[in-house]
């Protein structure tokens, strides 16, 4: 890919920690479904969207042993900026959450589909995971075993996140993160970035997010057909309603 992705890196922040939590704690399976909108879709610090808003969507089943399965969409633009022909993106993953002692983990595969993209190189993507959570914090390691988002030779790019979970009450939360890609066989094209999300549960399955993000990705390298910087310093705002 030659911007990169987010499943609302912002909104899902904080509640992809505390998934690992829930799924611990949960007595029953559960089904659960989500819908939202952002008004920029950046993934790993990178426009997706071409700097516009983005609808996304998905649904998770989380079972009483620890397995779970998900699917989870995006509008996107990136692939017709490539030259491609896809506008949505398409996530389909599992694994297993589970705990020892006060380390919980949670281990598991992630594909990345984008119906038809056309591109000369595909950008569907395959991924292995695994992050591990103590106390507030909260370290994940995801690994690419196909070529990575339409890079060329770029089989075993990795992608390094680091976050903390700070409980604010009243329904607030904030998360900080850093992470890092890595895209093998393409140098140029690696990146770090850092996100600052403040999020609050409205109740009733509602949640609102803003988060600042930040990258130090190359600027002539990650632009839309405008010339546009994808990752650029911005504001995200999203809204999610959970059921």
């Amino acid at each position: 890919m030659k911007k990169i992705l987010v499943p609302s890196l912002i909104a899902l922040a904080v509640s992809s920690l505390a998934s690992v939590a829930q799924a611990q704690t949960a007595a029953e399976s559960t089904l659960s479904y989500n819908v939202g909108a952002v008004s920029d879709y950046r993934y790993r610090g990178i426009s997706q969207s071409r700097l516009d808003p983005a609808l996304q969507g998905g649904v998770d089943y989380a079972d009483k042993s620890g397995f779970y399965v998900g699917a989870w969409g995006s509008t996107i633009k990136w692939i017709k900026d490539a030259g491609g022909d896809a506008n949505v993106e398409i996530d389909l993953y599992g694994g297993y959450k589970g705990a020892v002692g006060d380390v919980a983990y949670d281990v598991g595969f992630l594909r990345y589909e984008y119906p038809s993209n056309k591109l000369a190189i595909s950008a569907n993507t395959n991924e292995v995971y695994g992050a591990v959570t103590y106390g507030l914090f909260t370290a994940k390691y995801s690994h690419a075993v196909s070529n990575l988002f339409g890079f060329d030779n770029s089989k075993n790019s990795y992608y390094l996140d680091l976050s903390a979970a700070l409980d604010l009450g009243d329904g607030y939360s904030l998360t900080p993160h850093v992470g890092r890609q890595a895209v093998k066989n393409n140098g140029a094209y690696s990146y770090n970035d850092y996100a600052l999300t403040l999020a609050k549960d409205l109740g009733n399955g509602l949640s609102v997010s803003a988060a600042v993000i930040d990258t130090n990705a190359d600027k002539a390298l990650y632009v839309t057909p405008a010339g546009k910087f994808t990752g650029k310093t911005g504001v995200v705002l999203g809204l999610k309603y959970s059921f």
